[in-house]
């Protein structure tokens, strides 16, 4: 007896998915992802306002309007933080030092955390993600660390020269590095873009010389 189309596919059908249907897997787990990296993405910004621009802004109340050493992109030296510490008292010190361990802390942390997670999720190529992720990782260091620095130089009754020169390093090093987590950041979201633009194309190019 002759057997249909249907019994013969069905006979030397390996089981695999048809071709063109995609897996749902693998886009439930991107798109889990994505909600973690937006939630966390946004309590990074919250921090960063809360901490950059509201506490520390109000901070300089407390300083004679002097600027915070976190917020001093450029830098700055051994006159600066003497000045600084003069018009700070105990009380204005001791609040800055609890900055730097609530708001000074997590943002950094939650800010890697969906950095490093957002670069995950876009970036395929192991070594090039490595790359990616290495200033996302260092800002987290050099951040964490000058916030101590700070508060040492501004707890000593007379600065020293090197650890004012090891906290403004750290404070210039840590906006370079946080400057570049942002393009890397950007690096790894467009380069995926591109890439399911391009991956279209050539699936069309393989149907069309298969048609041929």
């Amino acid at each position: 007896m002759a057997r249909t189309r249907a019994q013969i596919a069905r006979k030397h059908s390996t089981g695999a998915p048809p071709s063109g249907v995609p897996e749902t897997q693998p886009q439930r787990q991107r798109s889990n992802g994505s909600l973690v990296v937006i939630a966390a993405a946004v309590a990074a910004m919250f921090l960063f306002w809360y901490f950059h621009l509201l506490a520390l802004g109000q901070m300089t109340q407390l300083a004679d309007g002097l600027t915070m050493p976190d917020m001093m992109i450029g830098g700055y030296d051994v006159g600066y933080v003497e000045r600084l510490r003069t018009a700070m008292d105990d009380d204005a010190r001791g609040q800055l030092s609890y900055l730097h361990k609530t708001a000074g802390t997590l943002f950094p942390l939650i800010f890697a955390f969906a950095w490093l997670l957002l670069i995950q999720l876009n970036t395929g190529n192991r070594r090039l993600r490595w790359v990616l992720w290495s200033p996302v990782l260092l800002f987290v260091v050099a951040d964490l660390w000058e916030n101590i620095a700070i508060d040492t130089v501004l707890a000593q009754a007379t600065p020293g020269a090197g650890d004012v020169l090891l906290a403004s390093t750290l404070t210039v090093l840590r906006w370079a590095l946080l400057l570049a987590s942002l393009v890397g950041g950007a690096v790894s979201v467009f380069g995926r873009r591109r890439t399911v633009q391009e991956e279209p194309d050539g699936d069309d190019a393989g149907t069309t010389a298969r048609s041929r």
